[in-house]
């Protein structure tokens, strides 16, 4: 698999990832096992997961892998903090809780070091110098490689970033933030995605399947039986993008795939992993099986002409002030 820099930085990725947010709870050990084996043969390097997945067991396997499986050195490994578990607070950037939130991580990943560490989101109960500091201190004691932020919108993402390099050598600089992105959800394209290219972070999609609806398995008003659609704390996860938008956006992306003789997967996946900015799409995949077709578009390029088709049949409404206000 190619590997890509990730933002402005000397690491470097496998252009696909893989992604654990079902580990621990509906992906067992022998799955994720057969996952992690797939993915390693085919070249694969970034594993993401957070302190929250599976409520801490997302890591654990991981680790567990690592120690068994595959070497730690062959990953990069990318984990993120900051959810709590309080009915009256979601997140928690504090200088108090981020460092002890790092080592209980690392010790159910049973590893000295993340390569990347993530603020899992925004916390509006918190100085964002205070949370960075947490980055800083994170990467300049070792335990993390690299920092990075998820979730932010494109004026904390700007802010945060300018920040850490007002001091350089002496701050960290912010090698990448992820986001929602996929032919569904294009709205990182307003302000974070600018952002992150002019400040030379690389940028991680997330759900770029439209949370499995771009595979087309919900055309025809039908939700499989074995489907996040189906499952009932999932369902509520992909209901907004069973809308008449988003049927338009997945016959598109039907069509364009029957013309070039491949899957709705694999046109939706090569989309969002070629487009400006993205280092890696992080794909989430229940089995061995689904990995597998998703590695398989490491060989499709799309033509520019189903490029720009995608584009228009899902473009996002921009107006003033994202929109070039001398058009308007």
């Amino acid at each position: 698999m190619e590997q890509r820099h990730l933002g402005r930085t000397g690491l470097r990725v496998s252009r696909i990832g893989l992604g654990t947010l079902t580990w621990g709870r509906d992906t067992d050990e022998h799955d994720a096992a057969d996952l992690m084996k797939t993915f390693w043969e085919a070249g694969g390097t970034l594993v993401d997961t957070a302190d929250v997945y599976g409520d801490g067991d997302a890591e654990y396997l991981l680790g567990r892998l690592m120690d068994g499986l595959v070497a730690r050195r062959d990953l990069v490994i990318s984990t993120k903090a900051g959810s709590v578990p309080d009915p009256d607070r979601r997140f928690d950037t504090s200088r108090g809780h981020l460092p002890s939130a790092l080592d209980a991580s690392l010790s159910r990943l049973g590893t000295d070091y993340v390569d990347l560490w993530h603020v899992h989101a925004f916390d509006p109960d918190t100085p964002l110098e205070e949370t960075l500091q947490a980055l800083d201190l994170a990467v300049a004691s070792g335990r993390a490689r690299y920092a990075a932020v998820s979730n932010f919108c494109g004026w904390q993402l700007a802010k945060a970033a300018t920040w850490q390099l007002a001091a350089p050598g002496t701050r960290t600089r912010l090698a990448a933030t992820q986001l929602e992105y996929s032919l569904l959800q294009r709205g990182i394209e307003r302000e974070v995605l600018p952002a992150a290219l002019d400040l030379g972070i690389g940028l991680l999609p997330s759900s770029p399947l439209g949370r499995g609806v771009l595979t087309g398995k919900y055309r025809g008003d039908t939700t499989p039986p074995d489907s996040r659609g189906a499952s009932e704390h999932l369902a509520p996860f992909v209901a907004p993008y069973l809308d008449d938008t988003a049927r338009r956006i997945v016959d598109a992306v039907t069509t364009a795939a029957d013309g070039l003789a491949v899957t709705p997967l694999q046109v939706a996946l090569a989309w969002v992993r070629d487009r400006p900015g993205v280092a890696a799409p992080i794909v989430g995949a229940r089995n061995a099986q689904q990995l597998t077709a998703a590695l398989s578009v490491e060989t499709l390029s799309l033509p520019d002409e189903i490029c720009r088709a995608l584009d228009d049949v899902s473009a996002p409404v921009h107006r003033y002030p994202d929109h070039d206000w001398s058009t308007l």
